[in-house]
């Protein structure tokens, strides 16, 4: 691993922007700061991270394909999956994807024999 699980939040992002990306540093929103305190106050500090960001580079730019070095890596947010144990700061702009639920809604939805009528989609 590159960190401990025991150093801070901040620290472990540094860590895997500056010795795995090749960022000079890492600039941080004012809502992932706001986050960061929050997790730590809750005390998911511990939790590991993982990086959410483009495929296509390892910078938050997308047009700074392959391996570009000395850059800034932007984190504009910072959420956590206390299910899933581990935190995921927002590298630049990510659209993400909502948890599903633990029981599918498809076992609720049915069609009535009576009335040929489709129940159970709201």
């Amino acid at each position: 691993f590159l960190s401990e699980r025991a150093q801070p939040i901040k620290d472990k992002i540094g860590i895997i922007a500056k010795e795995m990306y090749g960022a000079r540093e890492v600039v941080y929103s004012e809502e992932a700061e706001a986050k960061i305190k929050l997790f730590t106050e809750m005390g998911f500090s511990a939790l590991p991270i993982c990086m959410a960001k483009t495929q296509y580079s390892l910078s938050a730019d997308q047009d700074k394909k392959g391996v570009p070095t000395d850059f800034e890596l932007p984190i504009k947010d910072v959420r956590v999956s206390v299910g899933a144990g581990f935190i995921y700061p927002l590298c630049g702009t990510m659209a993400t994807m909502p948890g599903l639920p633990t029981r599918p809604a498809f076992y609720d939805i049915d069609l009535d024999p009576e009335t040929q009528q489709i129940v159970g989609l709201f």
